[in-house]
């Protein structure tokens, strides 16, 4: 190519890029439009089915997809599904709304036949056939139902209402079966009635130990196990709506740290008669000091369940007759950290007298890794539980155990799980026989992935995403044979920023991982915004997409910011020891490592300004801006959004996990109390909190508001009325954005 050739073409790329806008960051659908939604696989494993929407997430259809040749074909069309399956926009209450986002609420259910499909319309089910395109409705309470739940034979659908478990026989298509009530007694009250919940699953559980169900089906169909939670003696938080004219409070059933929890009881219901059988494991006196997170069913006669301590450092798994009550203990784990509650458990259906086997993740060796566990199918209460092996091993996390496909030789049968490898900023899908050979990642590549599989674990959707470049789904068999069916819209006309990786030292020589990002053809010296998580519950520096939150940071590079982020101890996918840095303790060893990755980056990067740098965090990373903000005096700026300022505010499953029990942690909840330093507060701090979060209450930020007037401290504070702790909707995003790049190029005065 001649010369000028070679500047025309250089000239017209850079005149084609794209600007960044925060408007089409947060508007419907965003850069790379709208990813399908609502992964189900149909129980013979032969179709995966999905919704695929428009930008504006009002239009969709329901799509399938057939597991052996990647063939896509509408199972139902945009006119039936709006009926069916009405979009989100539809919900008015913006928690309700964030619940299903937040959790992946079902909006349908496939038939054990294959043949049917159940939908959820935001409470009312519908029964669609697939043959002839019809649907009946299956219910007609003008009170909403959840959960549902087909036996196994297909005859019955379970599904909660009005904190009652119900029963419907499917052949009659309306309503009239059995309602599992609580007896009242004549002087309870309605709010009395109100406080059980049979088979129905409270804010707590739901939040911090992953539940999504409390009633499942026994294999004969014939009963069904499930969990009635007392929530009685939770108190509760008043939740407002200001913008009528005479405010609307909703009160939230929620444990702070101390409170009591849910007390709990395992039942099994006959499910033709009602007759209910209580089978808790445990004793009543118990019930106020442990958790039962994870429960079912063994074979049709034996459930089994987990029972966790308060304390969360120790969790028994128990075998139970259902009908004699007999109980036995198979397995008991210790941890000097905490037990991490996952849906790893499964019992394993091959063996020659029916189950025999299950599979365990633990942390006991530093890492989670998985082990192969065998009982006696005729007895299961004569003895133990008997390790036989240990299936992965290695300087790895398994985060997720995904899909089994036994075959009739041991050998052949292959675990699926997601796992680290040996950059933890990368996961991905891999697989082990059951005699623990031949692990291996199923599908090359890097970045980061997420598989929804099929029942009978030999076939998966895969997405697949990196930090430049959002998820494209594909179909993947276990033999690692993939082709894709979806892809975002394109992005290299915006002319994106490539992370560079950084490495850095923690004070005990601790291997920490971090990124940095520096505008193009910048001049003199360059302002630094640090964005922090810091806590158990997510990384920032995996190489992963991170929606809009990493487009904005993009944004902001293209506007001259440097973006700097780094995963301190106390952050997950390292291990038991890293990850156990914040035991005892929230922030004082995250900002230590902060601080000294971030002394490194400004050693090796000159052109950086440590004397303009700001810092900002959602959530947890909001607490650490706090924490930060009161605890050094480095940063001229901080964004803290949704942040907990002190975690006697927050729940008792996860505060108590981490910091321990009052009265004697008190001193650690003591430290961790961002009211106690306001007067410390160094540097312009933007305080910004949804008035209606369920989660980290607006209660945090009033008290620290309440310590920083006290303290004659002067903030600039954004509440947004109504949202909850995403503050979801592309006008209240993009105002956020805004907001927070205004604040940062005043105070760090950037032209």
């Amino acid at each position: 190519m001649k010369p000028f050739l070679i500047l025309l073409a250089l000239c017209t790329a850079a005149f084609t890029q794209t600007p960044l806008t925060i408007e089409a960051i947060t508007g419907q659908g965003g850069l790379t439009g709208r990813p399908p939604e609502a992964f189900q696989w149909s129980p013979d494993g032969s179709r995966l089915s999905f919704v695929q929407r428009d930008d504006t997430g009002e239009h969709g259809e329901l799509w399938s997809i057939d597991a052996a040749t990647g063939q896509k074909s509408v199972l139902v069309t945009e006119v039936t599904l709006s009926r069916l399956a009405p979009p989100l926009s539809k919900i008015q209450d913006e928690r309700e709304k964030e619940r299903l986002t937040r959790y992946g609420v079902a909006a349908y259910q496939w038939a054990p036949d294959s043949q049917h499909i159940l939908f959820d319309s935001h409470g009312q089910l519908w029964l669609f056939r697939l043959d002839n395109g019809t649907a009946v409705q299956f219910t007609s309470s003008p009170d909403p139902s959840s959960d549902p739940k087909f036996s196994p034979d297909g005859k019955f659908v379970s599904f909660i209402r009005e904190h009652s478990l119900v029963v419907e026989v499917v052949d009659g298509l309306k309503e009239g079966g059995m309602s599992m009530h609580k007896k009242r007694d004549k002087h309870e009250t309605v709010d009395d009635q109100n406080n059980i919940l049979n088979g129905e699953v409270d804010w707590v559980y739901e939040e911090e130990l992953g539940v999504r169900s409390n009633q499942f089906w026994s294999p004969d169909s014939r009963k069904i196990a499930f969990l009635q939670m007392d929530e009685a003696p939770v108190p509760t938080y008043p939740i407002t709506d200001w913008t009528p004219t005479h405010p609307r409070v909703e009160k939230e059933k929620y444990p702070k740290v101390g409170d009591p929890n849910p007390t709990v009881r395992l039942g099994v219901v006959d499910a033709g008669n009602g007759k209910v059988k209580w089978i808790t494991p445990f004793p009543e006196s118990d019930a106020p000091n442990v958790y039962l997170p994870r429960f079912g069913w063994v074979n049709a006669s034996v459930v089994w369940a987990q029972v966790l301590s308060r304390r969360q450092d120790q969790i028994d798994l128990y075998f139970i007759d259902v009908n004699t009550g007999r109980t036995r203990k198979v397995l008991g784990e210790s941890s000097d950290a905490w037990i991490n509650v996952n849906d790893d458990f499964r019992i394993l259906k091959s063996g020659a007298n029916g189950p025999s086997r299950f599979l365990w993740t633990s942390w006991r060796d530093g890492h989670t890794h998985i082990y192969l566990y065998s009982f006696n199918p005729t007895d299961p209460f004569s003895a133990d539980a008997k390790l036989e092996r240990q299936l992965t091993q290695g300087d790895f996390e398994v985060l997720s155990v995904n899909g089994v496909a036994e075959e009739p030789a041991d050998g052949a049968s292959t675990v699926s799980f997601i796992a680290t490898t040996d950059d933890s900023r990368q996961q991905h899908v891999f697989a082990v026989h059951l005699d623990a050979s031949g692990l291996h990642q199923v599908v090359a590549g890097s970045g980061s992935e997420r598989a929804e599989f099929a029942d009978d674990g030999k076939h998966f959707a895969s997405a697949v995403s990196s930090a430049l470049h959002p998820s494209f789904w594909s179909m993947c068999s276990i033999e690692g044979i993939c082709k894709q069916f979806w892809q975002p819209r394109s992005l290299v006309n915006y002319g994106l920023t490539t992370p560079t990786r950084l490495d850095f030292k923690a004070e005990d020589g601790t291997p920490l991982e971090g990124w940095l990002m520096l505008p193009a053809n910048a001049t003199g010296k360059i302002p630094l915004l640090v964005y922090v998580y810091g806590g158990p519950a997510g990384q920032t520096a995996a190489d992963s997409w991170e929606g809009f939150i990493g487009l904005f940071h993009q944004y902001l590079v293209q506007h001259g910011f440097a973006v700097f982020t780094v995963d301190n101890r106390g952050t997950p996918n390292r291990g038991k020891k890293f990850m156990a840095a914040s035991k005892g303790q929230f922030g004082a060893v995250e900002l230590r490592d902060q601080l000294s990755s971030l002394n490194t980056v400004l050693t090796q990067y000159p052109q950086l300004d440590k004397d303009r740098m700001a810092i900002w965090g959602w959530s947890n990373g909001g607490s650490m801006t706090l924490y930060a903000m009161t605890h050094s005096q480095v940063f001229r700026a901080g964004i803290s959004v949704a942040p907990v300022t002190d975690q006697r505010n927050y729940d008792t499953i996860y505060s108590e996990r981490y910091l321990g029990l009052l009265p004697e942690a008190a001193k650690a909840y003591d430290d961790t109390s961002e009211p106690k330093r306001a007067a410390d507060l160094h540097g312009s701090l933007l305080l910004v909190h949804g008035t209606s979060d369920d989660n980290v209450h607006f209660q945090n930020t009033m008290q620290m508001i309440d310590a920083l007037v006290k303290a004659g401290k002067q903030f600039n504070l954004m509440l947004y009325p109504n949202k909850t702790h995403g503050i979801s909707g592309p006008a209240a995003q993009a105002h956020l954005l805004h907001a927070i790049e205004n604040h940062i190029t005043r105070e760090l005065k950037v032209p």
